[in-house]
This record gives structure tokens, sequence and C-alpha cells, in this order.
């Protein structure tokens, strides 16, 4: 359990005609501000409401609003019986384009990955279309299985077009770190996700019983001209990732 917290309040005072934010509100952005430094690591114990409580000078129901806002935020998972714990669940906001490796590094993990497949092939016919090619043009094709912390989390296989990525070998850890090099980041994409069950060899990668829940996205990125240069496709392991949207 890690009973050290930023010295209340860490965050920036209120500028002038700005209103103070609640307490439970500055609590919970000082847990979360150390969760995503990597201060609290996934699976680490928060200290038990009492002690925060002490701790910051509050109310346990001030304390138990600002838990309830990490909750909501997916930062944090309670318990019963045991306790309150950093969350081990990885979250992609549908809202904005970021690779894996991004995602991973926001939550202070550090991102691993293995190729299952790094060459240039001749595209699948869902390549094609996705991808707006003639049929037998050729693709860079990256398959990895994507871990955070050692645990896998993620099998995903990207097709790019050839003037994009001519060499896939040159891609040794964030895809979109390598293209932002050549200046062809995608900028927007169409996803599309579903709820699968996850099969044998999908299952014995991402280390789980076979069957198991997973979650399939279909990704289509778009560079700066829209036109389409990433085609993805992406099994996720169900039980630690979430995909999230704000609406307004």
């Amino acid at each position: 359990m890690s009973d050290a917290v930023p010295t209340p309040f860490s965050g920036p005072p209120p500028t002038s005609g700005e209103e103070e934010a609640p307490l439970y509100v500055r609590i919970a952005g000082d847990y979360a501000e150390r969760i995503r430094e990597g201060a609290l690591s996934p699976g680490d114990a928060l200290p038990p409401e009492r002690k925060i409580a002490e701790i910051y000078g509050v109310s346990r129901v001030t304390v138990r609003r600002a838990l309830e806002q990490l909750v909501l935020e997916g930062l944090i998972e309670q318990r019963q019986g045991s306790g309150t714990y950093v969350s081990q669940r990885l979250q992609q906001p549908l809202s904005v384009l970021t690779s894996f490796t991004e995602d991973v590094r926001a939550r202070g993990m550090t991102p691993n990955s293995q190729f299952l497949d790094r060459a240039i092939g001749i595209a699948t016919p869902e390549e094609a279309i996705g991808l707006g090619l003639k049929p037998g043009q050729g693709v860079s094709r990256i398959a990895r299985l994507r871990s955070a912390d050692g645990i896998p989390l993620a099998i995903e296989t990207a097709a790019v077009v050839l003037d994009a990525l001519p060499d896939p070998t040159v891609v040794t850890d964030s895809l979109y770190d390598v293209l932002s090099s050549r200046g062809m980041r995608p900028v927007r994409a169409i996803q599309r996700l579903s709820a699968v069950a996850l099969d044998k060899r999908n299952a014995e990668l991402l280390d789980v019983p076979p069957g198991s829940p997973g979650l399939y996205m279909v990704r289509v990125g778009y560079d700066a001209g829209d036109r389409p240069i990433e085609y993805t496709r992406s099994f996720y392991r169900g039980d630690r990732w979430d995909f999230i949207t704000e609406l307004a």
C-alpha cells in the first residue's frame, strides 16, 4: 500500500477570476496526476478512506466523492472487502487518435512489442478496399503482440501504403513515430469496434482461455490530405482494455 500522497494541494492555485475547484476534485486531481506520472502503478493499493481524510484534513464524504471521480475516469477500481487499487485496465479515448505506445506511456507503463510479422506483401481484399488500392498492390504489413509492463494486451496487424512506409523493418517501437518522421502520420481515422470471443490462437497469445471476451477493432487512418494510408485490425483483451468517448 502506498500511503504517500502529494502535499495538499499540488495543483496550481486558481488565477484571478477563476473559482477554486471543490476539494474532492482537487484530491482526485492529485491522485490522477500521480497515477499518470507513474508514482502509483497499476495494482498499487490506495490508503483507506480514513487515512486519506486525515492527510487532507477533509471529511470521509469528500474523500468518497474523490474516489468516485477516479473510478469514473477509470483510474482506480474498488474491490468489495479488499480496498481501492490503481486500475490495471487501460483506456483508449475514441475521440483522440493515439497509438498503443502513447496510450500505455500515458498510464505510466512501459510498452513492449513482439513482432509476429514485418514484411511487404500483397494487400488483402479488405486492406485494398480500406486503403483504396488496386488488386495486387503491395503494402507494408506489421503484426505485433502488444504488451504493457510485460502483460499481453492486444494483437495488432497494420497494413500501410508503401510510399508512407517503404521498409517495415524500420519500425522497432511506435509505427506512428516512424510515420511522423516521414510527415505522414494519420491525422484522423474511422474506427469500427465490436465484441468477440477470442479464438484459440489469439487467446494463447493474449494469455487468456479460449473463448474469453475480447474487443475487435478495424481502423482506417487518413493523412492530412485525407488519403487512407493505414488499415489496422486489432484484438484486445476484454478484461484489461476500455474504449471511452466523451459526449457533450
